[in-house]
């Protein structure tokens, strides 16, 4: 079983890739800047024309208010928006460290920021995950820390992490403490609640065989639905890095990244109807990529569209945007490459894709681009892809690394950035098609 402590690392280093352009400082003059400058212009010129890119918060990090978002955004029948952030906040005892333990947040349609609770690390710890919302205005979501007083697998946080309910005046309420064993550890994804109220969500760790857990959840009572890698090899999948998404019928669809084919470990896209899962399909690497990190997006006729962080084509291994129809076939909808001056395509997308009316298909890669921070692409229905925006336009104002989209009825995209900006906090924007 692979430890915590070198997943969260390994996620610290896919977000700061070295070796990136920046501007000259003040008063000198770069060649090669200027050529990189007038190859983005050339470039950019066209998607440029078609949409625009507002920043619409700023994070300043500890004490202010939360640092360094890595989920999606979750907006409400008025437009706001309601997010978590992964550092930040007021408390920063959450390791021996000393690392913030991170913020719920509310964005309103005037720009105006709240922070609406700060973690602590007993009542949970470093969110990653995205937000739902009842009917009453309370939210729900999980921490990857925290929870417990405990060393959790090895990565020198305390706890397991933890379910969580904010109601709509501020209380939090911590629904489960996940112990590290048969219950799951590391929940790095939101949660999906049922029109019964029930929750259901995975973890990265524990479980009987230590390779995470799909669990549900009826108020304070879990169940856990299926514990990963109980096939020989782990064919059933291993490593829950992203939630789960429910049909109509209230069949659970998900992703592995790790498992699946014998010979490539490669992950998986599953299904668990009840307590029985299935492997929809197991990618091999260089066909159809590697590495499932997002959750699925199921459109109205139970196709499923996500995306591969690696893999894709075998020179590059840049990862895909990949369809699994309800019959389980597999089509891979764009290759990442890299090619001409860093990778103009994007690179790493380990976000999740969203759908517009017409069936276009948005995303945005944690790195690539002209300054290697990523982008945000369409891949339109005739499978043309599309740069949207190139993040760190010079000195990073407009953020680094983006995470999962939103769209909203007008067609509108908004976002978060994991850092880039005022001291590397992130940010809350809008691109409009």
């Amino acid at each position: 079983m692979r430890s915590a402590q070198a997943a969260t690392a390994n996620r610290a280093a896919d977000r700061r890739t070295t070796g990136r352009v920046k501007p000259p400082a003040a008063g000198r003059t770069s060649t090669k800047w200027l050529l990189v400058m007038l190859g983005l212009a050339l470039w950019a010129t066209p998607s440029a024309q078609a949409q625009t890119f507002k920043v619409l918060y700023t994070f300043a990090g500890y004490p202010a208010d939360g640092g360094q978002p890595d989920a999606r955004l979750l907006m409400d029948a008025s437009g706001n928006l309601y997010g978590t952030t992964r550092y930040g906040g007021k408390h920063d005892g959450c390791s021996a460290n000393h690392i913030q333990c991170g913020t719920v947040f509310k964005l309103d349609t005037n720009g105006v920021e709240a922070v609406l609770y700060n973690f602590t690390g007993p009542d949970g710890a470093n969110p990653t995950s995205n937000l739902v919302m009842d009917a009453s205005g309370a939210l729900y979501g999980t921490t990857e820390f925290g929870g417990n007083t405990g060393s959790c697998v090895g990565t020198g946080f305390a706890g397991c992490g933890v379910v969580f309910k904010l109601s709509s005046d501020g209380k939090e309420t911590v629904l489960h403490r996940f112990t590290g064993a048969h219950d799951g550890a590391a929940p790095l994804a939101g949660l999906v609640m049922d029109s019964t109220g029930a929750l259901y969500g995975t973890t990265a760790y524990g479980g009987t065989f230590g390779e995470g857990v799909a669990f549900k959840l009826v108020g304070k009572k879990e169940t856990v639905l299926h514990s990963f890698c109980s096939w020989s090899n782990c064919a059933d999948g291993a490593y829950l890095g992203s939630g789960l998404v429910m049909d109509a019928a209230g069949n659970l669809y998900g992703t592995a990244a790790y498992g699946g084919d014998i010979n490539c470990g490669c992950g998986v896209v599953y299904k668990l109807a009840g307590k029985h899962e299935t492997v929809l399909h197991a990618f091999k690497n260089s066909p159809d990529g590697a590495e499932p990190l997002s959750t699925l997006y199921m459109d109205s006729s139970s196709n499923l569209y996500g995306t591969t962080a690696y893999g894709g084509t075998f020179s590059y291994s840049a990862g895909t945007v990949f369809e699994v129809a309800s019959d389980g076939k597999e089509r891979v909808l764009h290759k990442f490459r890299v090619n001409g001056y860093k990778q103009r395509d994007g690179y790493y997308p380990q976000n999740s894709v969203v759908q517009d009316a017409a069936g276009n298909l948005y995303g945005s890669t944690a790195e690539g681009g002209i300054y290697d921070e990523g982008v945000v692409y369409e891949i339109t229905t005739d499978g043309k892809e599309k740069i949207l925006h190139t993040f760190c336009g010079g000195d990073c104002s407009d953020g680094a690394h983006p995470n999962d989209l939103i769209i909203d009825p007008k067609g509108n995209l908004y976002g978060t950035t994991y850092d880039g900006a005022n001291n590397g906090n992130g940010v809350i924007f809008k691109i409009t098609p």
